[in-house]
């Protein structure tokens, strides 16, 4: 057995949503929305500032989609 750990679910749901993010708005706008605007249904915080508190990716996704009206297909 190596010594490289399984990703934790955690980790998994979070690389998930930065490819979401990447997908929808291009990689380099995507840190930018994330680190730039400030989102009502997160509390009034950016999408940085929700994932270092803690709140999961998959409810910061959802607050994403919503904001800027991401397609169905793309949720």
């Amino acid at each position: 057995m190596s010594g490289a750990r399984a990703p934790t679910l955690v980790a998994v749901r979070l690389s998930e949503f930065w490819v979401r993010m990447d997908d929808h708005f291009g990689e380099a706008y995507a840190r930018s929305v994330a680190h730039d605007h400030v989102l009502q249904e997160l509390g009034d915080r950016t999408v940085d500032q929700a994932l270092a508190a803690g709140v999961p990716a998959k409810q910061v996704w959802r607050a994403v989609c919503a904001e800027f009206e991401v397609p169905a297909r793309k949720r």
